[in-house]
Protein backbone atom coordinates (compact mmCIF):
# COMPACT_ATOMS: atom_id res chain seq x y z
CA UNK A 1 0.00 0.00 0.00
CA UNK A 2 1.24 3.25 -0.90
CA UNK A 3 1.81 6.05 1.88
CA UNK A 4 -0.48 8.13 0.09
CA UNK A 5 -3.20 5.54 0.24
CA UNK A 6 -2.39 4.79 4.02
CA UNK A 7 -3.04 8.72 4.72
CA UNK A 8 -5.73 9.09 2.96
CA UNK A 9 -7.47 5.78 5.21
CA UNK A 10 -5.73 6.08 8.09
CA UNK A 11 -8.58 6.62 11.25
CA UNK A 12 -8.22 4.32 13.28
CA UNK A 13 -7.03 0.62 13.97
CA UNK A 14 -6.92 -1.92 11.97
CA UNK A 15 -6.59 0.51 8.96
CA UNK A 16 -8.35 -1.84 6.75
CA UNK A 17 -11.88 -2.34 9.45
CA UNK A 18 -11.24 0.45 12.49
CA UNK A 19 -13.05 -0.72 15.83
CA UNK A 20 -15.40 2.25 16.01
CA UNK A 21 -16.83 4.77 13.83
CA UNK A 22 -15.45 8.74 13.51
CA UNK A 23 -17.40 10.92 16.11
CA UNK A 24 -19.12 12.70 17.40
CA UNK A 25 -21.45 10.13 18.47
CA UNK A 26 -25.71 11.01 18.86
CA UNK A 27 -27.56 8.84 21.80
CA UNK A 28 -30.99 8.53 21.73
CA UNK A 29 -32.94 7.44 25.07
CA UNK A 30 -29.77 7.50 26.89
CA UNK A 31 -30.30 6.68 30.59
CA UNK A 32 -27.93 7.70 33.49
CA UNK A 33 -27.99 6.94 37.01
CA UNK A 34 -26.24 9.33 39.15
CA UNK A 35 -25.13 8.92 42.56
CA UNK A 36 -23.31 12.10 44.86
CA UNK A 37 -21.84 11.26 47.25
CA UNK A 38 -19.08 13.27 50.00
CA UNK A 39 -16.15 10.90 50.13
CA UNK A 40 -12.43 11.73 51.97
CA UNK A 41 -10.82 14.83 50.05
CA UNK A 42 -7.32 13.71 50.37
CA UNK A 43 -8.20 10.73 48.80
CA UNK A 44 -9.78 12.33 45.90
CA UNK A 45 -6.98 14.36 45.44
CA UNK A 46 -4.84 11.44 45.24
CA UNK A 47 -7.08 9.94 42.64
CA UNK A 48 -6.73 12.67 40.10
CA UNK A 49 -2.82 13.34 41.49
CA UNK A 50 -1.87 12.73 37.68
CA UNK A 51 -3.25 15.93 36.47
CA UNK A 52 -1.61 18.11 38.68
CA UNK A 53 1.89 18.25 37.63
CA UNK A 54 4.16 21.31 38.31
CA UNK A 55 3.67 22.16 34.58
CA UNK A 56 0.41 22.00 35.19
CA UNK A 57 0.18 23.79 38.48
CA UNK A 58 2.13 26.65 36.07
CA UNK A 59 -0.61 26.46 33.36
CA UNK A 60 -3.92 26.43 35.54
CA UNK A 61 -4.36 23.67 37.97
CA UNK A 62 -7.03 21.02 38.30
CA UNK A 63 -8.60 21.42 41.41
CA UNK A 64 -10.53 18.68 43.63
CA UNK A 65 -13.62 19.65 45.27
CA UNK A 66 -14.75 16.76 48.25
CA UNK A 67 -17.49 14.89 46.33
CA UNK A 68 -17.52 11.81 43.78
CA UNK A 69 -20.46 9.98 41.39
CA UNK A 70 -21.11 7.06 40.43
CA UNK A 71 -22.56 6.80 37.46
CA UNK A 72 -24.19 4.11 35.60
CA UNK A 73 -25.74 4.25 31.77
CA UNK A 74 -27.53 1.89 29.63
CA UNK A 75 -27.26 1.76 25.95
CA UNK A 76 -23.81 1.86 25.92
CA UNK A 77 -23.54 -0.36 29.41
CA UNK A 78 -20.82 1.55 31.00
CA UNK A 79 -19.99 2.76 34.23
CA UNK A 80 -17.85 5.71 35.59
CA UNK A 81 -16.40 7.60 38.68
CA UNK A 82 -16.35 11.12 38.43
CA UNK A 83 -14.85 13.76 40.22
CA UNK A 84 -16.11 17.27 40.47
CA UNK A 85 -12.83 20.05 39.51
CA UNK A 86 -12.34 23.44 38.54
CA UNK A 87 -9.52 24.35 35.71
CA UNK A 88 -9.00 28.05 35.39
CA UNK A 89 -12.51 28.57 36.81
CA UNK A 90 -14.22 26.26 34.71
CA UNK A 91 -15.94 23.94 36.55
CA UNK A 92 -17.03 20.46 35.48
CA UNK A 93 -16.17 16.78 35.77
CA UNK A 94 -12.98 14.61 35.98
CA UNK A 95 -13.28 10.81 34.86
CA UNK A 96 -10.98 8.87 37.68
CA UNK A 97 -12.25 5.58 36.02
CA UNK A 98 -14.79 3.50 33.50
CA UNK A 99 -15.91 -0.02 32.93
CA UNK A 100 -18.00 -0.75 29.52
CA UNK A 101 -18.58 -4.45 28.38
CA UNK A 102 -18.10 -3.31 24.60
CA UNK A 103 -14.66 -3.45 22.75
CA UNK A 104 -15.73 -0.44 19.87
CA UNK A 105 -16.60 2.17 22.38
CA UNK A 106 -14.01 1.39 24.70
CA UNK A 107 -11.18 1.63 21.85
CA UNK A 108 -12.81 4.38 20.42
CA UNK A 109 -13.34 6.31 24.21
CA UNK A 110 -9.48 5.44 24.98
CA UNK A 111 -8.08 6.82 21.49
CA UNK A 112 -10.36 9.59 20.64
CA UNK A 113 -10.96 11.69 23.97
CA UNK A 114 -8.70 9.57 26.36
CA UNK A 115 -11.63 7.78 28.79
CA UNK A 116 -10.12 5.77 31.24
CA UNK A 117 -12.04 2.60 30.42
CA UNK A 118 -11.67 -0.92 30.77
CA UNK A 119 -13.88 -4.10 30.42
CA UNK A 120 -15.99 -5.27 32.87
CA UNK A 121 -20.22 -5.72 33.25
CA UNK A 122 -22.13 -3.25 34.34
CA UNK A 123 -26.11 -3.55 34.83
CA UNK A 124 -28.95 -1.05 34.70
CA UNK A 125 -32.58 -1.81 35.10
CA UNK A 126 -35.91 -1.32 36.77
CA UNK A 127 -36.71 -4.26 39.36
CA UNK A 128 -40.52 -3.17 40.56
CA UNK A 129 -40.21 -0.01 42.49
CA UNK A 130 -36.23 0.43 42.45
CA UNK A 131 -33.78 1.35 39.83
CA UNK A 132 -31.09 -1.00 40.35
CA UNK A 133 -27.18 -0.38 38.66
CA UNK A 134 -24.58 -3.07 39.20
CA UNK A 135 -21.17 -3.68 37.89
CA UNK A 136 -19.06 -6.73 37.95
CA UNK A 137 -15.73 -7.40 37.42
CA UNK A 138 -14.78 -10.91 35.83
CA UNK A 139 -17.00 -12.78 38.61
CA UNK A 140 -16.55 -10.39 41.69
CA UNK A 141 -19.27 -7.73 42.03
CA UNK A 142 -17.70 -4.14 42.71
CA UNK A 143 -20.43 -1.72 42.78
CA UNK A 144 -24.13 -1.50 43.39
CA UNK A 145 -26.13 1.43 43.33
CA UNK A 146 -30.37 1.77 44.10
CA UNK A 147 -32.68 4.05 43.72
CA UNK A 148 -36.43 4.82 44.34
CA UNK A 149 -38.16 4.79 41.07
CA UNK A 150 -39.49 8.26 39.99
CA UNK A 151 -39.92 9.59 43.84
CA UNK A 152 -39.92 12.72 42.60
CA UNK A 153 -39.29 15.01 38.95
CA UNK A 154 -36.72 16.94 38.80
CA UNK A 155 -35.98 20.46 37.77
CA UNK A 156 -35.62 19.88 33.82
CA UNK A 157 -33.62 23.19 33.67
CA UNK A 158 -31.08 22.50 36.24
CA UNK A 159 -30.72 18.82 34.78
CA UNK A 160 -29.51 20.27 31.89
CA UNK A 161 -27.35 22.76 32.89
CA UNK A 162 -25.47 20.16 34.94
CA UNK A 163 -24.81 17.96 31.57
CA UNK A 164 -23.67 20.81 30.02
CA UNK A 165 -20.69 21.44 32.17
CA UNK A 166 -17.10 20.91 30.98
CA UNK A 167 -15.92 17.25 31.56
CA UNK A 168 -11.85 16.51 31.79
CA UNK A 169 -9.84 13.42 31.00
CA UNK A 170 -5.90 13.14 31.45
CA UNK A 171 -5.51 11.30 27.50
CA UNK A 172 -2.31 9.03 27.55
CA UNK A 173 -1.38 6.82 24.98
CA UNK A 174 2.51 5.50 24.60
CA UNK A 175 4.88 5.10 22.49
CA UNK A 176 6.23 2.21 20.80
CA UNK A 177 8.88 1.91 23.50
CA UNK A 178 6.82 2.01 26.22
CA UNK A 179 7.12 5.92 27.16
CA UNK A 180 4.62 8.14 27.05
CA UNK A 181 3.89 9.59 23.06
CA UNK A 182 0.10 11.41 23.98
CA UNK A 183 -0.16 12.86 27.56
CA UNK A 184 -2.42 15.50 27.03
CA UNK A 185 -5.69 16.97 29.77
CA UNK A 186 -8.66 17.02 27.66
CA UNK A 187 -11.54 19.09 27.40
CA UNK A 188 -14.83 17.86 25.93
CA UNK A 189 -18.92 18.17 26.27
CA UNK A 190 -22.12 16.93 25.78
CA UNK A 191 -23.74 19.03 22.74
CA UNK A 192 -27.64 19.25 21.51
CA UNK A 193 -29.24 17.98 25.00
CA UNK A 194 -32.49 17.03 25.11
CA UNK A 195 -33.63 15.76 27.95
CA UNK A 196 -36.72 13.51 28.11
CA UNK A 197 -37.44 13.18 31.97
CA UNK A 198 -35.53 13.40 35.21
CA UNK A 199 -36.64 12.38 38.79
CA UNK A 200 -34.92 12.30 42.29
CA UNK A 201 -35.40 9.77 45.08
CA UNK A 202 -33.95 8.13 47.76
CA UNK A 203 -30.32 6.14 46.74
CA UNK A 204 -27.62 4.15 47.97
CA UNK A 205 -24.45 2.96 47.03
CA UNK A 206 -21.79 0.22 47.95
CA UNK A 207 -18.62 -0.32 46.76
CA UNK A 208 -16.57 -3.46 46.98
CA UNK A 209 -12.27 -3.21 47.31
CA UNK A 210 -10.81 -5.27 44.29
CA UNK A 211 -6.79 -4.69 42.75
CA UNK A 212 -8.41 -3.94 38.90
CA UNK A 213 -11.22 -2.04 39.70
CA UNK A 214 -10.58 0.67 42.65
CA UNK A 215 -13.97 2.09 42.91
CA UNK A 216 -14.07 1.46 46.38
CA UNK A 217 -10.78 3.61 46.78
CA UNK A 218 -13.17 6.62 46.82
CA UNK A 219 -14.78 5.18 50.54
CA UNK A 220 -18.68 6.64 50.87
CA UNK A 221 -19.03 9.44 53.47
CA UNK A 222 -22.85 10.31 52.86
CA UNK A 223 -24.73 10.51 49.83
CA UNK A 224 -25.57 13.96 48.47
CA UNK A 225 -27.93 13.28 45.93
CA UNK A 226 -29.69 10.18 43.63
CA UNK A 227 -31.14 11.03 39.62
CA UNK A 228 -32.31 9.11 37.20
CA UNK A 229 -32.15 10.58 33.61
CA UNK A 230 -33.43 10.03 30.57
CA UNK A 231 -32.12 12.17 27.39
CA UNK A 232 -30.95 12.33 23.95
CA UNK A 233 -27.42 13.93 23.66
CA UNK A 234 -24.46 14.04 21.78
CA UNK A 235 -20.92 13.21 22.98
CA UNK A 236 -18.80 16.01 21.21
CA UNK A 237 -15.24 16.02 20.06
CA UNK A 238 -12.56 17.20 22.87
CA UNK A 239 -9.97 19.78 22.56
CA UNK A 240 -6.26 19.34 23.99
CA UNK A 241 -5.98 22.45 26.77
CA UNK A 242 -2.88 21.62 28.34
CA UNK A 243 0.27 19.13 26.87
CA UNK A 244 2.45 17.42 29.86
CA UNK A 245 4.83 16.41 27.19
CA UNK A 246 7.97 19.14 25.84
CA UNK A 247 7.72 19.46 22.30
Amino acid sequence: MQEKQVLERAFAMPLTSPAYPPGPYRFVNRQYLIITYRTDPAKLRGGARAARTRRARSAGEVRIHPYAGFERLRRLHREWAGDPVSFRGRKGSYTHCMFLNDEGPIAGGRELWGFPKKLAEPTLRTEVDTLLGTLDYGPLRVATGTMGYKHREADLAQVRASLATPNFLLKIIPHVDGTPRICELVEYYLEDISIKGAWSGPGALSLMPHALAPVAELPIREIISTQHIVADLTLGLGKVIYDYLPR
